[in-house]
């Protein structure tokens, strides 16, 4: 595995390990289990399927997992957002996750999209 992959397996955990605390600081109420659930499962997600990713094996099997990551970083955003929106916890508890999340989107959808892009030149190439 290369450098860069190795930073952002670390990174994603390190997400998924902050996520899992902001979590536990939610109010016990049903919208706080609700959101909490959501969430759990957005933020671990995106570390397992990126691992994922790194032993796909096709090119094809690649994009679909790093599809997903960009799906659950989205997901995960989403939930950050409804917290600060539903005032379960003050929006500067939540900001340097959000921006993580935004940030960890964006790599992976400009990785998906080259990855799409190889993929179709690839394709033209072989024909």
């Amino acid at each position: 595995m290369s450098e860069l992959s190795e930073i952002y397996k670390k990174r994603t955990l390190a997400f998924a390990v902050n996520t899992l605390r902001l979590i536990d600081r939610l109010p016990r109420t049903t919208s706080g289990y609700v959101v909490a659930r959501q969430l759990a499962k957005s933020a671990t997600s995106i570390g397992a399927n990126y691992r994922a990713s790194c032993i796909a094996r096709s090119r094809d099997e690649f994009i679909a997992k790093l599809g997903v990551v960009v799906e659950e970083a989205d997901e995960a955003i989403y939930w950050f957002e409804l917290i600060t929106a539903a005032n379960l916890l003050r929006a500067t508890e939540v900001r340097a996750l959000l921006i993580e999340g935004a940030e960890l989107r964006a790599i992976f959808g400009k990785s998906l999209g080259t990855a799409r892009l190889n993929r179709h030149v690839n394709n033209q190439i072989t024909r």
